[in-house]
């Protein structure tokens, strides 16, 4: 199994952080970048066909808050569920980085920020 290490190439668009993932830990995602049967994701679609690095660096919307690919109903009731907040995540990119949000992430051995 792999180790939940620092790595911004593992932050995901949605602001997720890969690295500590258990799919990414066992093996069996490589992560939002180079996973490649995401093509449901709108995220990672609006993000790859902006040249984004993640939601945080969009310049349409200033909160991630008020764009409907990013916030919509389906990924605020598994936000619920799993008690994660993207759009914090989102956020605390955009106030730290993305190599100290990476760092943070991995230090606190988790994959998203709670609500």
């Amino acid at each position: 199994m792999k180790q939940i290490v620092a790595d911004a190439g593992l932050i995901a668009k949605c602001g997720l952080y890969c690295a500590a993932c258990g799919a990414y830990l066992k093996e069996k995602c490589g992560g939002c970048e180079k996973n490649q049967s995401a093509s449901w994701c709108g995220v990672r679609k609006c993000c790859n066909e902006n040249n984004y690095k993640s939601c945080a660096d969009c310049k349409k919307f200033k909160d991630a808050r008020e764009c409907g690919v990013f916030n919509n109903f389906i990924s605020k009731t598994i936000g619920f569920f799993l008690r994660s907040s993207r759009p914090k995540c989102i956020d605390r990119i955009k106030q730290t980085g993305y190599e100290e949000y990476a760092r943070e992430m991995a230090e606190k051995r988790t994959g998203t920020i709670k609500p």
